[in-house]
C-alpha cells in the first residue's frame, strides 16, 4: 500500500510539473498581449507616465534611459498611440523569442493607423519591445 501511495504522489508531482511547463494557449497569449497594449494606451490617456513605462520592455527602458525621455518620445513621435481614440486588435504573428501584434487604431484628428507591436517577455511577463506605425487607408 505504501508503494501505491508513493507512486501516486510521484505521478501527481510529475503531472503538476508538466502543467507548469506547458506553454500558454493561443487564447491566453492573445489575452495577455492585448491586455498589456490596452493598459499602456490607457496609461497614456490618463497621463500616467510610470504606468506607461511599466509596460515597456527592458530594452526600451535601457534605450530611453528614463521615464520622462520615454514618455516625451511617445508623446511627440507616436501621437496615434499616445492619443488613440479607438483600437482594434488584428492578427498576432508568433516568432521565435517574440510576438508581433497588429493593431488598427484611430489617432489624433480621426486618422487611421496601423500599429505593429513587437512583444517580448521579461521575467515571464509580456512587455512592449517596439512599435512601428504606418498610416492606414481611410476606406476599406
Amino acid at each position: 500500500m505504501k508503494s501505491l501511495t508513493l507512486t501516486t504522489s510521484i505521478l501527481a508531482a510529475a503531472f503538476a510539473l508538466v502543467l507548469v511547463a506547458m506553454p500558454a494557449t493561443s487564447d491566453e497569449t492573445d489575452d495577455a498581449i492585448q491586455s498589456i497594449i490596452l493598459s499602456q494606451i490607457e496609461a497614456f490617456a490618463n497621463d500616467d507616465k510610470d504606468a506607461a513605462w511599466s509596460f515597456a520592455s527592458e530594452g526600451i527602458k535601457r534605450q530611453s534611459g528614463s521615464v520622462d525621455t520615454f514618455y516625451n518620445m511617445v508623446r511627440l513621435s507616436y501621437a496615434p498611440v499616445y492619443q488613440a481614440s479607438s483600437i482594434e486588435f488584428m492578427e498576432r504573428v508568433p516568432h521565435s523569442g517574440f510576438q508581433i501584434q497588429v493593431v488598427r487604431l484611430h489617432g489624433p484628428e480621426g486618422k487611421r493607423w496601423r500599429a505593429v507591436y513587437r512583444m517580448v517577455q521579461n521575467d515571464e511577463q509580456w512587455r512592449i519591445g517596439g512599435v512601428a506605425l504606418t498610416k492606414a487607408p481611410d476606406t476599406i
